[in-house]
């Protein structure tokens, strides 16, 4: 999970931004969000609602060995 504030610091933008765009996410079924926390919970759904860039950065990140686990 990750806070709408570290989100928000992360893309530059208010957390009220991020608190919006998750209320639409989590209408759409594809995350939850409670107290600040965001959790994903149909990532293929939330894939296929992002932009082309998503698939193009999934596939040189992919190709460079993936994200080190946060657990």
């Amino acid at each position: 999970t990750m806070t709408q504030e570290l989100i928000a610091n992360m893309l530059g933008v208010r957390r009220e931004g991020v608190t919006e765009a998750a209320g639409k996410l989590q209408k759409l079924g594809v995350i939850t969000y409670k107290r600040g926390h965001i959790t994903v919970t149909d990532r293929r759904k939330l894939e296929a609602l992002c932009c082309e860039c998503y698939a193009v950065v999934k596939k040189e990140t992919d190709r460079l060995g993936g994200i080190p686990s946060m657990v």
